[in-house]
């Protein structure tokens, strides 16, 4: 989700929404939880179980935009405007509603009597101080960069908020604040300038969300409870308590979903074993379109003859990315890995989403989608590159799923097989991922990527943006001005045009390179409700709902 991470980042979710095949997508198998006499869920139904192999980074929203952080960060804090289940519009939350009241400005309206679980009270100068946070910190692993166009923000009274803007006609701007860049905090417990310890925030109940952390095993056992407080869309929760459990191991995950020791699971099962619980009797399988995307990061810094090599030049690196797209097959990788619940993906933007443009796909190998090593040799050996060159790659499977185990095993056969290529390939938890890719450790690592809202831009700002969440040092400023001029482009026709412009540059420079786009999927018992009837990229994992029929 990441969850955001988005986007979340796989973030997710919103995630990051975000967050992230069947393997990778959201998944939630459900075994149960009580009802009251007269068939209604109740409140204090007994504890709902979730499990998931995703590891939290941190509890801190400007912090953490990564999936596993967002599931818990999404429950436990609230947005001024949030993104019903099935929409991509966004409605009010904290908030009573959001006007535009300049060309540079919106003026948001806060509900009444707003209090924090610990009984602060939640006013205007909590959000300013959340956003004003945001900017400050930029942690290189937090949202801060979907708040490009945010010039300040203003609490001229406890209920009102008035955010002004850098650039006008900024109409995606209510949507990023339905992200993890909108999640409020409590100004009498996060520090300004710094980003707070887990157990500390976990200590002062700062909660504005349906639910509070009652105590916390980090990356083990997480327990929750309904905040009573909690005055947002959601309404009060169906299932009281709720556990998330922690697992090293996916098949252990899906060993305890068989033997219904665990109610719900949420990230990460193979394709395979979806398959397994799919063919169980009393479970049902939802599936819809999916925003999740894959792709592998070039490092500007650290791969082949980047710029902080010994051998540093400029037109070998362009050569050796460039040869590395032409060489990739992802009908290969969807079908071999994934059985096909993921497709192909030729742009950072994924299909489905207006303005998409899949330039990767004439631009390089056959010029039909599929490799070509005649094309990867050519580069190469007009760039004067000797071969074979030397491929560090990095993946991670306890936040993407056992099978990038898989799937990059075959990239590296892949690559390999085309002599062009040796690859060392190695994995790292994403506890220690996230703090080492930006970092410039890895020279080639695999990301994933789920929507914070539904707009091409929102896969391009976070990846090719001055202050990107990539963080790769790619920057270049054609593209940050094609991405600046389409976020206020009013004219749609005029705003295609430009996201096309915008991936076709980034995709003759191969800052990143997608690899495939993949579907959400729910598993459920068959006596569970409260899980959306039409799934679509905008689906959020999310407990309040949840309730035995």
């Amino acid at each position: 989700m990441a969850l955001h991470h988005r986007a979340t980042p796989d973030r997710p979710l919103r995630s990051g929404l975000g967050a992230l095949s069947l393997g990778t997508a959201f998944l939630l198998a459900l075994t149960g939880c009580t009802s009251s006499k007269d068939g209604s869920a109740t409140s204090s139904a007994a504890a709902l179980t979730v499990g998931t192999t995703d590891q939290v980074t941190g509890l801190d929203p400007a912090g953490s935009w990564d999936a596993g952080s967002g599931t818990i960060e999404n429950e436990v804090y609230a947005t001024l405007l949030s993104q019903p289940n099935g929409s991509a519009k966004v409605s009010p939350d904290l908030a009573t509603g959001i006007r535009l009241t300049g060309p540079k400005e919106y003026t948001v309206t806060l509900q009444k009597g707003l209090r924090f679980a610990n009984g602060h009270e939640l006013t205007s100068s909590d959000v300013k101080f959340s956003f004003d946070r945001d900017l400050r910190i930029a942690d290189e692993n937090g949202p801060s960069s979907l708040l490009y166009n945010l010039a300040s923000v203003a609490a001229p009274d406890p209920t009102t908020v008035v955010f002004t803007l850098k650039s006008a006609d900024d109409t995606l701007f209510p949507q990023v604040l339905s992200t993890a860049a909108g999640l409020v905090v409590d100004e009498q417990v996060f520090p300004a300038g710094k980003l707070l310890d887990d157990k500390a925030i976990v200590a002062a109940k700062p909660w504005n969300g349906p639910y509070g952390i009652t105590s916390y095993d980090k990356n083990s056992l997480v327990s929750f409870t309904a905040n009573p407080r909690y005055q947002g869309r959601l309404g009060t929760p169906k299932t009281k308590n709720v556990r998330l459990k922690y697992y090293t191991d996916a098949s252990n995950l899906k060993l305890d979903v068989q033997q219904g020791t665990i109610d719900a699971v949420y990230r990460t099962l193979t394709t395979a074993d979806l398959d397994d619980l799919a063919k169980q009797k009393g479970v049902e399988v939802h599936t819809g379109s999916g925003n999740g995307i894959r792709y592998i990061v070039f490092d500007f810094a650290t791969q082949p003859y980047g710029t902080k090599t010994k051998n540093a030049d400029s037109k070998k690196a362009l050569a050796v990315r460039q040869a590395v797209a032409d060489s990739v097959d992802r009908a290969q990788l969807a079908q071999q890995v994934y059985k096909n619940t993921y497709q192909p993906l030729y742009s950072s933007v994924p299909d489905g989403l207006t303005g998409a443009s899949p330039s990767f796909r004439s631009r390089y190998g056959d010029k039909k989608g599929g490799p070509d090593k005649a094309a990867a040799a050519a580069r190469l050996r007009a760039a004067k590159v000797s071969t074979p060159v030397t491929l560090d790659l990095q993946y991670n499977s306890d936040h993407y799923g056992s099978s990038s185990a898989d799937e990059y095993a075959l990239i590296k056969s892949q690559l390999e097989a085309t002599g062009l290529f040796r690859v060392n390939l190695q994995s790292t938890e994403w506890t220690q991922y996230g703090k080492d890719r930006v970092k410039h450790l890895y020279p080639l690592y695999q990301l994933g990527w789920y929507a914070d809202y539904l707009d091409a831009d929102n896969y391009l700002s976070p990846f090719y943006s001055a202050n990107s969440w990539v963080a790769n040092s790619y920057d270049d400023p054609t593209v940050r001005k094609l991405i600046q001029r389409e976020e206020t482009e009013t004219d749609a026709t005029k705003r295609t045009g430009l996201l096309k412009q915008a991936q076709d540059r980034a995709a003759a420079q191969v800052p990143l390179l997608p690899l495939l786009q993949g579907s959400t999927a729910i598993v459920t018992r068959d006596d569970v409700s409260g899980v959306p009837a039409e799934l679509d990229a905008t689906y959020q994992f999310r407990w309040a709902g949840l309730a035995k029929k």
